[in-house]
């Protein structure tokens, strides 16, 4: 599809779609004690929608290396048995959270900058809206419990299978799904309560809390109150935690007596710290553009909101892949003969 200014092929189906949605909403009517909604109008990036094709090709090829990175992480460790260890399950957790992630948002999101603006129901709305969120708060309670392993790996390496045993890393994984669960959840319960009677139009590629609940004909101070300071206030106790968590491992390896000692503890945490950073910077840089960049372009936050859904998927497998000696050699070695690597 041609982008071509004498072309407005793209210009011209996307005010058609909007005519149609503009009919649509004028057809239909809400009254303020209905809580049935129509369907909602994902309308993509507003302003960039003459670029929609283009930026829908890399978003594509980023959803490909995370369903294949994550697969393929998934198989290893499931199939080698000496990858059946705390560290790598809690890994498998995250690769499954990832997948998640990026089937609840990026093929809706490139087929709205292929296919122009989507519907999505209602009922559809709120599970994405969920699955979205609840994956966010899943892998940040991985990333604590990853911290965790890595604090008992480098701080007591004598104990680590007595402390870290099969009930023990059960119980983390209950807390780590039931947690995020129970965060996440009362949002669906907290966006059905509310009357919708305006345009039902979202200016986004997917669905999330506070962006639905602003289209409500209702006070929804408990919605932006809940939205934010619930799981603002897990996100950053589980960044605590996990900052606690390095300053021990810190500690504990600039005390051990040889330099190849600290280097192979260092080792061992940094594919950890660099998925830390990945999901914990773009985090804090969307909170403070949003708090404080009020002149920077709605698109620039709408576009740097979807490269925060879909590259960290496809960054972690290649982050582990690469800097974990047991995976790195798990992909290799078909490749090469060993010791040619």
């Amino acid at each position: 599809m041609s982008v071509d200014h004498r072309n407005n092929q793209p210009q011209n189906f996307y005010f058609q779609s909007m005519r149609h949605i503009q009919s649509k909403t004028i057809m239909t009517t809400f009254n303020l004690s209905s809580f049935n909604s129509g369907p909602f109008i994902l309308l993509g990036i507003p302003g960039l929608e003459e670029f929609h094709v283009w930026i829908g090709i890399p978003f594509f090829i980023i959803y490909l290396v995370a369903l294949a990175g994550n697969s393929v992480l998934l198989y290893l460790i499931s199939m080698e048995r000496s990858l059946h260890q705390p560290m790598f399950f809690f890994l498998s957790m995250l690769a499954v959270t990832d997948l998640i992630l990026s089937n609840t948002c990026v093929p809706k999101t490139f087929s709205i900058f292929w296919l122009g603006p989507q519907e999505i129901t209602f009922s559809g709305c709120l599970t994405q809206m969920f699955f979205l969120h609840y994956s966010f708060a899943m892998d940040s309670a991985i990333l604590l419990a990853m911290a965790f392993d890595r604090y008992v790996a480098v701080c007591f390496p004598l104990r680590y299978t007595t402390i870290l045993t099969r009930q023990i890393i059960t119980k983390i994984v209950m807390a780590i799904v039931s947690r995020s669960f129970c965060i996440i959840f009362p949002c669906v319960f907290l966006l059905k309560r509310l009357p919708f009677c305006r345009t039902l139009i979202i200016p986004h590629t997917y669905c999330e809390h506070i962006g639905i609940a602003q289209l409500a004909c209702a006070d929804i101070s408990i919605n932006i109150w809940y939205g934010f300071a619930v799981p603002v206030m897990t996100v950053t106790s589980d960044l605590i935690l996990i900052g606690i968590s390095y300053t021990l491992i810190l500690h504990a390896i600039f005390n051990l007596p040889s330099r190849d000692a600290r280097q192979k503890a260092l080792n061992t945490c940094g594919s950890h710290v660099c998925v830390i950073l990945i999901f914990y910077t773009p985090a804090m840089f969307s909170v403070l553009t949003h708090r404080f960049g009020h002149n920077i372009p709605h698109s620039f936050h709408i576009l740097t909101a979807n490269f925060y859904v879909a590259i960290p998927p496809a960054l972690n497998p290649i982050i582990y892949g690469v800097k974990t000696k047991q995976i790195r050699e798990k992909i290799i070695l078909p490749f090469f003969p060993k010791g040619n690597y």
